[in-house]
């Protein structure tokens, strides 16, 4: 019985509509309709930009990493560099205490004529 009289109310109320009233609900559908419209758009986009996010922070990430390692072997290249300079000086260092070696036996050769 209830049920009965609900769609007697929505049937009444349809059938005393004024054309105006009319109008109103049309464009009252087509406003909602291209607002759910929207809504499906809206909702592509920031899927298709979720997933733009995911693929640059996984690109950051593998930068992040490459960095890292150019890091790594920028500061084995210094040290190698740092260990190289140090042989060379060690070796200008040994031709100068040989020379220095050559010059005293010179002078202790003087000495003992």
């Amino acid at each position: 019985m209830c049920l009965q009289a609900i769609y007697y109310i929505c049937v009444e109320f349809w059938w005393k509509m004024t054309e105006e009233d009319k109008r109103l609900l049309n464009a009252f559908e087509g406003k909602m309709r291209n607002l759910m419209y929207l809504f499906e758009e809206q909702k592509k986009e920031i899927f298709s930009l979720r997933r733009l996010l995911s693929e640059k922070e996984a690109e950051i990430e593998r930068i992040e990493n490459s960095r890292k390692e150019l890091e790594s072997r920028y500061a084995n290249l210094k040290m190698a560099r740092i260990i190289s300079i140090n042989d060379d000086e060690l070796r200008d260092t040994k031709k100068r205490l040989a020379s220095l070696v050559r010059e005293v036996d010179k002078c202790i050769a003087l000495l003992n004529e």
